[in-house]
């Protein structure tokens, strides 16, 4: 096995670890799992981002390119700012509950599919504006992960009393942080369509050409529209966008990678129709 692969496992396993961590630490109601898995996670950071740098350097290639490297991109992002939410409060420390296993899963298949070398980008693709589009996607999948995580631990606190549910904020805090996390990730996805419609006039000539990515992750972006419409226009709160929010999330994942994976579209190696 290439060093760089011993790298990337182990930042694998260690997210497993952090994940099976914080969903025993949910089920036996104990902090210092919590605090395990935390910890693992913060140490997984550090070989994950080891293997992007180094496959970086190597290659000479933007690792971000193929659907393996979208993913590992995209968990980077995420662990990223899930280690910052989490180093400013140790209130929401719980929402690994779904980050982690969230995030073991997806690199875990990233593993699975990953090429030898780095997907180098066709020169007539190359772009300022393809950077702003992987900023906008993968910071906007972070915000809306940990909206639904937020979201899963206000119907828990909504469910359950004691030990570690008091001393999770109030459900209106909840509430509020995870409609603010929703309302970061609609943005940056509306970065991520904006910037993905003048790179595709740049390299295709047209602005929207019904790539079947370009479909559902404009109704993904619609469908958290809806959510912030709920909130803001029908007053709605608590329980019902609590639930929103964790569904949404999961149809955010199938677009971002399910789409590109099973169907031939322009994201998936990015390919120019020449036809």
């Amino acid at each position: 096995m290439k060093p760089e692969m011993i790298i990337f496992w182990t930042a694998v396993t260690l997210y497993g670890i952090s994940a099976v961590s914080y969903v025993f630490g949910l089920i036996a109601k104990q902090e210092k799992l919590f605090s395990l898995g935390f910890y693992t996670a913060a140490l997984g950071f550090i070989p994950h981002v080891a293997f992007i740098a180094k496959r970086w350097i190597d290659t000479g290639v933007s690792p971000f390119f193929d659907i393996s490297e979208s993913l590992t991109l995209g968990v980077f992002m995420t662990m990223l700012i899930f280690l910052i939410v989490q180093f400013s409060t140790k209130k929401i420390r719980p929402i690994g509950v779904l980050v982690a296993p969230i995030a073991f899963i997806l690199l875990t298949w990233a593993g699975t599919i990953m090429k030898d070398a780095a997907h180098s980008l066709n020169p007539a693709l190359q772009s300022g504006w393809i950077w702003m589009h992987i900023f906008g996607a993968t910071t906007g999948f972070a915000s809306i992960l940990i909206a639904a995580a937020i979201s899963i631990l206000y119907l828990l606190k909504e469910k359950f009393s004691g030990g570690i549910y008091d001393k999770l904020p109030s459900l209106e805090a909840l509430d509020t942080l995870a409609y603010r996390f929703v309302a970061g990730g609609f943005i940056l996805y509306g970065v991520m369509l904006v910037s993905g419609c003048f790179w595709s006039n740049q390299v295709k000539g047209n602005y929207w050409g019904w790539d079947p990515v370009e479909v559902w992750s404009l109704v993904s972006w619609l469908v958290y529209g809806i959510y912030l419409h709920l909130r803001v226009t029908f007053g709605w709160r608590g329980k019902r966008l609590a639930w929103y929010a964790v569904i949404a999330m999961f149809l955010m994942i199938v677009s971002y990678w399910g789409i590109p994976f099973f169907t031939e579209t322009f994201h998936s190696g990015f390919r120019i129709d020449h036809s």
